[in-house]
């Protein structure tokens, strides 16, 4: 049984999930306390709860400590199985950060899956769904899986109610990733999302943007959305390199002029842009935990890749693989970070 801290560094959810996927692909029982312990309000929430759920579920685990404002848990991993599983969060809280729990153990399960997860689908402090399937998802079928996402229903907080379907087509084991160069880049391109807000806010958002950066931004790039809960609008940029492609994130909130908002992203894309980096810095955050269950599988090098400087959630993610699996994984560079699982 491995003890984890969950004050660990920036003391985020993030502890919690990447505990989670390691024990569920590789059957490390464990053990957290202090979840949440760097946040304003501690402790499981509904998003994180329901991470815990969905990776019991797969590997029929035995779990105390699973309920909501539990700051201790205690997780022993049973069989890993696919199958087809719904799980519904109930709040806005975010779909792709439950996949990030099950997904790498889905990855090299002994049969497909099939997974339905309603909640939200673009909100702040949470990769969106375009990041998830555009950016994350081709990478991990380069380890060979093959993993299909799809949206069916936007949604944004607070009343959630989106919908995402993933498939996994599992591989018996992971291949590195190496991802040192981006190669070629192409021109970055423009979508905007706006449900239940004037027109205005993306007409706005479009021509911001068009004065910042030179970028593929048709009047069809602006996507009117009428299924969603709650008014919603989000500002994507994609941005296609040989190798890889990165897709940045503005999330519209209550009283940010939309200005506000096309500034963040801009600023991201032209930092990424002006640097050699393969990843910026969300998905080099993403690929580290895969990367070291192949790297645990194969008993070789589950890969490297260069990045940006290193945020704190990365040092931390870096941290809770080593306490988790024992592996030294090298992080070396200033302007430019190369990590090697």
């Amino acid at each position: 049984m491995i003890s984890i801290d969950g004050s660990l560094g920036e003391g985020g959810g993030q502890i919690l999930r990447t505990s989670l996927a390691f024990s569920a692909a590789l059957g490390i029982p464990f053990t957290i306390s202090n979840i949440r312990k760097g946040r304003e309000k501690p402790g499981l929430m509904r998003q994180h709860l329901t991470a815990v759920q969905a990776a019991k579920r797969i590997c029929d685990a035995q779990v105390s400590g699973d309920a909501v404002g539990s700051t201790h848990l205690t997780f022993e991993p049973g069989a890993l199985h696919g199958g087809e599983f719904h799980f519904p969060i109930g709040t806005a809280g975010s779909t792709t950060m439950v996949m990030q729990a099950i997904l790498p153990a889905l990855m090299v399960a002994p049969q497909p899956t099939r997974v339905t997860i309603e909640g939200g689908t673009h909100q702040t402090h949470a990769p969106s769904f375009d990041f998830f399937a555009r950016a994350l998802v081709p990478l991990m079928n380069r380890m060979g899986p093959r993993v299909e996402a799809r949206l069916e229903r936007h949604g944004f907080y607070p009343a959630g109610g989106g919908r995402i379907v993933v498939d996994v087509m599992p591989a018996t084991s992971l291949l590195p990733l190496n991802l040192l160069s981006r190669g070629g880049r192409g021109k970055p391109t423009l979508s905007i999302l706006l449900a239940k807000l004037p027109m205005n806010i993306a007409e706005r958002e479009r021509e911001r943007v068009l004065a910042k950066l030179t970028i593929d931004a048709p009047p069809q790039c602006m996507h009117f959305i009428d299924s969603s809960h709650s008014p919603g609008n989000v500002v994507l940029i994609d941005v296609p390199c040989e190798h890889v492609t990165e897709v940045f994130t503005g999330i519209g909130e209550v009283g940010r002029p939309a200005e506000s908002v096309v500034d963040h992203v801009v600023n991201e894309v032209r930092q990424y842009i002006a640097s050699e980096a393969a990843l910026a810095r969300h998905l080099a955050d993403q690929v580290m935990v895969p990367m070291a269950i192949a790297a645990m599988l194969t008993k070789q090098s589950g890969g490297s890749f260069t990045t940006l400087p290193l945020s704190l959630h990365a040092k931390t993610n870096l941290q809770t693989i080593a306490a988790m699996t024992g592996l030294t994984c090298e992080a070396s560079g200033d302007r430019i970070v190369t990590v090697r699982i």
